[in-house]
């Protein structure tokens, strides 16, 4: 019998396969490959393209050591600093070819590769097509060229150097390759001796004057640490309506960039950009008593995650979520696209570039003012002091005020939430529902892409424990307890799974079962499983 592949088991396997050098590739069997960068993150996504090519030839010899202008992607996203070389510069290749011989070395050192071997008989492109159709961005960053070549990993190229032994030539020769670089990606390149480096000065852009009704910010960040801030925009909304937008760059003085491909901000966009520390003052003034909107949680916790790297206290904006504001004003896209700004965008014929953080901070501004529209709500009261108000997160607060008509949403106060109890049932809501594959009970996972933006961003973390998101949701699966997880951003399956292989054995799953996902309270959810009769 013909073995069947299906797509997401093959991407589910690459993206769970233990990293390994890349002269430990096969030298006799084709398949899918990817490629993992010198961070550990798996950015490419390929096939042996050929019946002609091994997996050995495609990652070890041509990714590796071939081109970085053509489709060799290692050698293509290292081509930088003391490894990068203009190989039709005629006059500089002696140099080149020692700092291409250096990037070669670097990625044998530093980097590295996955593989599945596929039978000849499979139809490997097809795969390969159906596996980047499913595969997350980050994960094929590279493919196509969407991600910009690294900075220079200064210490890991000063390793394979130590490893390599080189002389006074071959370093001298690297340096000019690194100088060459500077002057191909900025035109001129001044150089100073430390003595006459003037002291850094940092200008932040003044921010808008005059009195303004409410504010929405939003973040962009360089990598899955949300403190690493590299550009925030303001929407300041003025009296009559008015948007004035308010951008930065900011400096995360990080060396691990992940979301370039994503919002194509990099270390040399942000090259000069004040830090976040002297960023905030500037927003701490300007922001004081204010309303703050955010759409979804994310971005009042990167605010926060920034002023805990930087060991600034947390300033106390009044912050309100524009997701909660369009879940009341446009019920009718519940499941139906969502209330996130892609489909708020398609929705309401919004107009902005997502991904740019004054851009996004003026789509969440325009969604508020589009709601007030729609179901304006009289101010409320302040709360008195030591009073808690308990409310659905979903609801308006319709207090009668002399005032002017606004639109406000009551913040929710949640209980403190026990390790194996769900909150006070509400009325359940399905999200999804996801067929089981025999991979996911060989690998005891579920599948949640085809609804995984449904569930919260701020229990949305990156692809291992070290970046796992600040919260996490209970999952009641019909156990003993609850189970307490945050979800792989990358994978789009709940990062703790001990659990799943006891659900799949209590229920007996078999592949082609369905596994259907619903939303009891605010962070909670239950999962059952509906078996498929022969």
């Amino acid at each position: 019998m013909m073995m069947r592949f299906s797509a997401e088991d093959l991407l589910s396997a690459l993206l769970e396969a233990t990293p390994r050098p890349t002269a430990q590739a096969p030298r006799d069997a084709s398949g899918l490959y990817g490629l993992v960068d010198h961070h550990g993150d798996l950015r490419y996504i390929g096939s042996t393209s050929s019946a002609a090519e091994t997996l050995y030839k495609r990652i070890h010899q041509r990714h590796r050591t071939g081109s970085e202008n053509t489709s060799h992607y290692f050698s293509a996203m290292y081509n930088t600093g003391r490894m990068w070389r203009d190989r039709k510069d005629a006059l500089t290749k002696a140099d080149g070819d020692i700092a291409k011989a250096l990037r070669n070395e670097f990625v044998v050192d530093h980097c590295r590769a996955v593989w599945l071997p596929l039978p000849d008989t499979e139809d490997i492109a097809r795969l390969e097509a159906e596996v980047l159709c499913l595969a997350p961005d980050d994960a094929i960053a590279w493919n196509r060229r969407r991600m910009q070549a690294y900075d220079e990993p200064v210490d890991l190229v000063e390793a394979t150097l130590r490893r390599l032994g080189w002389g006074a030539r071959e370093k001298a020769a690297i340096e000019r390759q690194r100088l060459r670089f500077l002057t191909s990606t900025s035109g001129s390149i001044t150089v100073r001796t430390p003595k006459a480096m003037p002291k850094r000065q940092v200008r932040v852009t003044p921010f808008p004057k005059g009195a303004f009704r409410f504010f929405a910010l939003d973040v962009e960040t360089a990598n899955h640490d949300r403190g690493s801030i590299c550009q925030i925009g303001v929407a300041c909304v003025r009296p009559d309506n008015s948007i004035e937008t308010w951008v930065t760059y900011v400096d995360p003085q990080v060396d691990r960039w992940v979301f370039t491909y994503l919002h194509g901000i990099s270390a040399r966009t942000v090259q000069g950009a004040p830090t976040f520390a002297e960023v905030l003052p500037v927003l701490r003034d300007a922001l004081n008593g204010a309303t703050v909107y955010q759409h979804s949680g994310f971005d009042r916790s990167a605010i926060a995650a920034a002023c805990g790297n930087c060991g600034l206290p947390v300033p106390a904006w009044d912050w309100r979520d524009s997701v909660h504001v369009a879940r009341a004003a446009w019920p009718e896209l519940r499941g139906n696209g969502g209330h996130g700004l892609a489909s708020l965008k398609q929705h309401l014929g919004l107009v902005f570039d997502h991904h740019d953080a004054g851009e996004d901070a003026r789509a969440a501004a325009e969604v508020v003012l589009r709601a007030e529209g729609v179901q304006p709500v009289r101010k409320r009261p302040p709360v008195p002091t030591g009073r808690i108000a308990i409310v659905d997160d979903e609801d308006f607060d319709l207090i009668e005020d002399a005032g002017d008509t606004v639109m406000v949403v009551r913040e929710p106060v949640a209980a403190p939430m026990l390790p194996n109890a769900i909150p006070r049932q509400h009325a359940a809501r399905h999200i999804g529902t996801t067929e089981i594959t025999q991979g996911n009970i060989d690998n005891n996972h579920i599948y949640l892409r085809s609804f995984f933006e449904k569930f919260p961003a701020d229990a949305i973390g990156g692809s291992n424990r070290a970046s796992a998101a600040q919260r996490e949701i209970a999952v009641d699966w019909g156990g003993g307890t609850v189970v307490m997880t945050d979800l792989d951003g990358a994978k789009r399956f709940f990062r703790k799974r001990g659990w799943i292989r006891e659900f799949f054995e209590r229920h007996g799953a078999r592949a082609g079962d369905m596994v259907t996902v619903e939303e009891v309270a605010p962070y909670s959810y239950r999962v059952a499983l509906q078996q498929r009769f022969s």
